[in-house]
């Protein structure tokens, strides 16, 4: 089954951060290694700056564009993973393992096809 891992940031959290990103960063390269290794890892991938983002409404067939990310929230969509493993038990633990759940939160979502179904 194909699963998302949806990670989110806080400017404030990377801010206290700065010093262990070079460790946050290592972890990941050597956690997506291993996913690469096992044939678990599809792909992902980091998002811009959240300065460059947009946030599009549409009220009543209306289009309203804002600067930023926040849809309401502190946090901001920071980037995503895929992974193919066998259960939700395991990816769970792969969500587990990924440094940005330290600090913020990461959201594990199952994948679905055309037909609606999970993939």
């Amino acid at each position: 089954m194909k699963y998302m891992l949806l990670i989110y940031s806080n400017p404030a959290t990377r801010e206290t951060l700065s010093k262990e990103m070079e460790e946050v960063a290592a972890e990941v390269g050597a956690l997506m290694e291993e996913l690469t290794a096992s044939g678990e890892w599809v792909g992902g991938e980091a998002l811009a700056d959240e300065t460059n983002a947009k946030s599009v409404r549409v009220r009543d067939g209306v289009p309203t564009v804002t600067d930023g990310p926040f849809v309401e929230a502190k946090e901001f969509l920071g980037g995503y993973c895929i992974f193919d493993c066998d259960s939700l038990e395991r990816a769970t633990e792969i969500a587990a393992r990924w440094p940005d759940a330290r600090y913020n939160a990461v959201e594990l979502r199952p994948l679905m096809n055309q037909a609606g179904m999970e993939m």
